[in-house]
């Protein structure tokens, strides 16, 4: 029995415990280059959500993992078979549902941990924090580490590179897909530079077209990826993350609340 895990508990074990945070994975469906499943942004943020919560209950905290959502915001990816999207208003209507019937529940700290760059929630949550009672946290788990990336990886990441197939190897590796010499199928992740200087050099920003931008989905080279890479980057995860939910679990919601 998990009792930080709503899936794998169960009722009797609910009413056993008082809890103050509850942590929202958002996943997607999309094409990750040639390699990698369709469903890794759902599977990353199961389990980072696993990991934390795991390490926080330990030490003490209330926190709750719910079952992550597995469709995500993928208009710039659409040319794509089966990129399942979510436009951002019916995702968040969704959030706000789940948010609902937290506060039914009692739990008035959730923690919405994103997987997905496509995801932005930001905007969400200003437009909630006039709408609800709930306290809600914004974390996308692949910027928790940007200060140490690369001391963990040698190269950057856009989308199913080195960071995202290390994470596979380590924690879901029967779903990678690796040549019988041990390469990956897949091709080096290189974009396409838009005619647009200030695009490229991000001084003006668009909803990129991915089937434009890519040849096969994949925006970085992941050849370097490796499963020890994916559990070093894990360990900062779980230290730094695990610690903001055992934090944020003993914390009182009072009117100067997060100060």
């Amino acid at each position: 029995m998990k009792p930080w895990n709503l899936s794998q508990t169960n009722y009797a074990t609910i009413k056993q415990n008082d809890y103050e945070v509850a942590v929202l994975p958002m996943g997607a469906t999309e094409p990750h280059n040639l390699h990698l499943p369709y469903g890794t942004d759902l599977f990353e943020g199961t389990i980072v959500g696993e990991k934390i919560c795991e390490a926080a209950w330990d030490q003490g905290a209330k926190v709750l993992l719910l079952p992550t959502i597995p469709y995500g915001t993928e208009t710039n990816m659409r040319e794509f078979p089966f990129a399942i999207n979510l436009n951002p208003s019916t995702l968040h209507r969704v959030i706000e549902d789940v948010v609902d019937s937290l506060l039914t529940s009692g739990i008035r700290k959730v923690v919405i941990l994103n997987s997905h760059g496509g995801n932005g929630f930001k905007p969400f949550l200003r437009e909630m924090s006039g709408k609800t009672e709930a306290q809600l946290f914004l974390c996308d788990w692949f910027r928790a580490f940007e200060d140490v990336y690369f001391d963990i990886f040698s190269k950057g990441e856009d989308h199913a590179g080195e960071m995202e197939t290390s994470f596979g190897l380590a924690y879901f590796p029967e779903y990678v897909a690796v040549n019988d010499d041990g390469t990956l199928p897949a091709d080096a992740g290189s974009v396409r530079p838009m005619r647009f200087d200030a695009l490229n050099k991000g001084w003006v920003s668009i909803s990129r077209p991915w089937h434009l931008l890519t040849t096969n989905s994949g925006a970085a080279d992941p050849h370097a990826a490796s499963a020890a890479k994916g559990e070093r980057m894990m360990e900062v995860l779980v230290e730094r993350l695990g610690m903001f939910l055992v934090e944020l679990s003993d914390s009182t919601i009072d009117d100067q609340f997060p100060f």
